[in-house]
């Protein structure tokens, strides 16, 4: 019986099975949203390789196409197209597609990957999503959880390829009330779990089976001596992340809020050369944090000794305002980075 875990933590995402390890990559995310100072959040991305990313700022009207994938259709009959509502600030991936981000109104959504994934028969009926723009439908359009499912009925997400991996994907989302949800596809049906308590998630197995996982398990008498698991499949990664996500002290300012959860996802982050099954040797590329609150973006490469950030209050995401670009593998940016981005042409896609 669950006996330690608080309320707002009541999820298994991080609890998935090494029966389905091999073939699954780990990413982790996590939300503190009950601190009394900000609504806060942090994620890591683990790959076996560079996923290239680049921190991009969208204003508001942006077209997209939902069919078009680097320039190729992907979706013939009924791609979804639409105009941004709201400007965004995104870590983009391979330059296709948004793994992660914030938009003005305070709604952040990021993309995890779950073999589990089955988007389902194409429904034409249904305008197409492709699954590398989904996360920036999302952003474009909604402006909480809330709006953001009702969004999410009115879409199929269809699947794409790159750099020859399936784009399997699972959304996590929150916004600045402090409400969440993830949406998994199963069957090819979407899968929903929305409330405040979903604040943990990484990859496989699918969530229902996750949650039966973590009701298994008995923190309730944390201690320096309580045996926790260390390696890096997920299971482990959730255990740590959940025990100490409830551990987590009181803020007294936005530093210590972001640092706590940051320390985090820093535990539950592969170390380089770390083995994972039969998949071989992958580690995080980088971690990002975001304050919902205040709408701050940070951005920690793991290569870099320098953790940076992105204050949405001082961009312009009117219509019309440029394309913004910032490349983080530059390692001599440090804190407040707002003013180092470079204006491209058009959108990057």
């Amino acid at each position: 019986m669950l006996s330690y875990f608080p309320e707002f933590c009541f999820d298994g995402s991080l609890i998935a099975t090494s029966l389905l390890a091999s073939a699954s990559l780990a990413c982790s995310r996590l939300l503190w949203n009950n601190n009394g100072l900000a609504v806060v959040s942090a994620r890591t991305m683990d790959w076996p390789e560079s996923t290239e990313p680049k921190l991009v700022v969208f204003p508001r009207s942006t077209p997209q196409d939902g069919g078009k994938l680097a320039g190729t259709t992907v979706i013939a009959e009924n791609p979804a197209t639409w105009e941004s509502k709201y400007g965004s600030v995104v870590t983009s991936v391979y330059g296709i597609g948004t793994v992660d981000g914030i938009n003005e109104k305070g709604l952040a959504v990021h993309a995890l990957f779950l073999t589990a994934t089955d988007y389902g028969t194409r429904d034409p009926k249904l305008p197409g999503v492709h699954a590398g723009l989904w996360a920036q439908y999302i952003l474009d359009n909604a402006d909480s959880v809330e709006k953001a499912l009702e969004l999410s009925r009115e879409i199929q997400v269809v699947m794409v390829s790159a750099h020859g991996r399936d784009a399997s994907l699972h959304l996590a989302l929150e916004d600045a009330s402090g409400d969440s949800a993830i949406i998994e596809y199963i069957h090819g049906e979407p899968v929903v779990h929305h409330g405040k308590q979903y604040c943990v998630m990484t990859n496989d197995p699918a969530y229902d089976e996750q949650l039966e996982l973590l009701s298994q398990v008995d923190f309730s008498k944390p201690s320096s001596d309580m045996p926790l698991p260390g390696n890096v499949n997920p299971r482990d990664r959730f255990q740590r992340a959940s025990y100490y996500l409830g551990l987590l002290p009181k803020p007294k300012d936005e530093r210590q809020a972001i640092a706590n959860v940051l320390a985090i996802a820093r535990n539950v982050s592969v170390p380089f050369g770390a083995p994972y099954k039969s998949f071989g040797v992958y580690n995080t590329e980088y971690r990002t944090a975001i304050n919902l609150t205040n709408k701050r973006y940070f951005f920690e490469l793991t290569t870099s000794p320098n953790v940076i950030w992105v204050n949405l209050d001082k961009l312009d995401f009117s219509a019309g305002a440029s394309f913004l670009e910032l490349d983080p593998y530059q390692t001599d940016y440090s804190g407040n980075v707002t003013d180092k981005f470079e204006k491209l042409a058009k959108a990057p896609y």
